[in-house]
């Protein structure tokens, strides 16, 4: 298996890599094929486009805004595209809309409130986030038809693919990379044969596909862009959309801890951080990917405050994300960092993994402290539910991933004190985490069916 840096951290939009993200990357891609498949039908004009949401994109799919995303998506817009753009603006426009433009002739029509359906039902049985598109004639005859699945960090699989992967995954064939690890304990064997580090690994294994310059480029864009809204985060108040009337803290919490740094200690200003990034995606503002939106906070906290409180390089920064990404690549083979599909243990347990392993590469760690790095923080994560109240990723979004990036240093600064050698091995770890969100009820799965969800008094 093989997943580039480049792109298990993605720059977009929030509040959901899976009910944001991939959405709109489906309906961008449905639109591309309803324009290849070249219709010549007089009657074009009659026609309609429908979304069918299933499954975690049913139930949770208002407070995650993936109608909108669909709406956007249908109408030529992807998340790297809307970074600078008002979205609320567009939305609007679009649902002041009633037709897609195909091209300078043709128009099909769709009506977002009418044409995007939130089936409640069963879900479909390859994935709990599953969508179908379809284009209907005249005649109300299905012309084209499209299933697709977001999996999670802004991933998405059709049908005929979803059916043909195990995990479900669409990554590169690792035969053709230097070092193919598909597992923590071939890693850490290559490590050890090669006498490079993960990072440095990882890095022979990108240029194979991407210049150095490409790379190296690209990730400092996506950590320029986790700077970007970390700090806009930090300076911004109000109440958060949705309708729960959360109030931003971030700003707050970080004033105070300037004000009198003597009383602040780690967990802190991680929180500041990590609370900064998750306000901004709960505002749908842009984000980066890492590897989810609802887990966006917890690494650029950690490589934030490794940057602001212990002067941090450049590049360090390369090897914070190279090998972060290298343990983020393993979890998603080998298990999943869906919260519809495992929980809230693939999300912000995946990304606290991640955290503590590139801490603990730039703190000088080997590949052995490293890999239990992640273990530690994954392994205090394991059995985490996701239940967000309304369906808003705000409660107990927020405010977890401050504490996933308390967990990820925690984990770093342990596996640097021992010296490598310990009981779980990772694999294990994220067996464990698949197995346990196999047997997980969906309730606790991204439905807000349970948990936290449901434990709301209203007055």
């Amino acid at each position: 298996m093989f997943i580039s840096v480049l792109e298990l951290f993605k720059i977009g939009i929030g509040p959901s890599s899976s009910h944001t993200l991939g959405p709109m990357v489906a309906a961008n891609d449905f639109i591309k094929r309803i324009n290849n498949l070249k219709i010549t039908d007089l009657n074009l004009k009659k026609y309609f486009i429908r979304c069918t949401l299933k499954g975690s994109l049913a139930f949770t799919g208002k407070g995650h805004s993936t109608d909108q995303a669909v709406a956007l998506g249908l109408h030529g817009h992807l998340p790297g595209s809307l970074t600078d753009r008002d979205v609320a603006d567009t939305v609007k426009q679009i649902w002041q809309s009633t037709h897609i433009c195909i091209d300078k002739h043709l128009s099909i029509s769709f009506n977002p409130d009418n044409d995007i359906i939130f089936d409640k039902g069963a879900p479909l049985l390859e994935h709990p986030n599953g969508m179908v598109f379809e284009l209907i004639g005249h005649d109300n005859r299905t012309i084209y038809s499209e299933t697709y699945f977001s999996i999670g960090g802004g991933f998405i699989n059709t049908l005929a693919e979803i059916s043909q992967l195990q995990a479900p995954l669409k990554m590169q064939s690792s035969s053709s990379y230097k070092y193919p690890f598909d597992s923590a304990n071939s890693m850490l064997q290559m490590a050890k044969e090669s006498h490079f580090s993960i990072a440095q690994m990882k890095q022979v294994n990108e240029l194979e596909d991407l210049t150095q310059s490409v790379l190296f480029e690209g990730m400092n864009r996506i950590w320029q862009s986790m700077q970007i809204c970390l700090e806009k985060g930090l300076k911004s108040e109000g109440k958060l959309p949705g309708g729960l009337g959360v109030s931003r803290r971030a700003k707050d919490l970080y004033q105070s801890l300037k004000n009198n740094p003597v009383n602040a200690n780690i967990n802190d200003w991680l929180c500041a951080y990590a609370m900064a990034v998750n306000e901004e995606n709960a505002a749908g503002n842009m984000v980066v990917t890492a590897p989810t939106n609802g887990a966006a906070g917890v690494i650029p906290a950690v490589l934030y405050y490794y940057m602001t409180h212990e002067n941090g390089t450049q590049k360090q920064v390369l090897e914070f994300l190279l090998t972060a990404s290298a343990i983020g690549g393993l979890i998603k083979h080998r298990s999943s960092i869906s919260g519809a599909e495992v929980g809230c243990q693939g999300e912000v347990g995946s990304a606290a993994a991640m955290a503590a392993a590139g801490l603990c590469a730039v703190r000088g760690g080997t590949p052995q402290q490293v890999e239990n790095a992640a273990e530690i923080a994954l392994e205090h994560h394991l059995g985490m539910t996701c239940d967000p109240v309304n369906g808003l990723v705000q409660v107990p979004c927020i405010e977890r991933n401050g504490f996933g990036a308390i967990k990820a240093y925690t984990a770093a600064s342990l596996a640097l004190r021992g010296s490598g050698v310990h009981f779980m091995p990772l694999d294990n770890c994220i067996a464990a985490m698949k197995q346990t969100g196999l047997e997980m009820s969906h309730k606790y799965k991204e439905t807000s069916l349970g948990g936290l969800a449901v434990s709301i008094t209203e007055c």
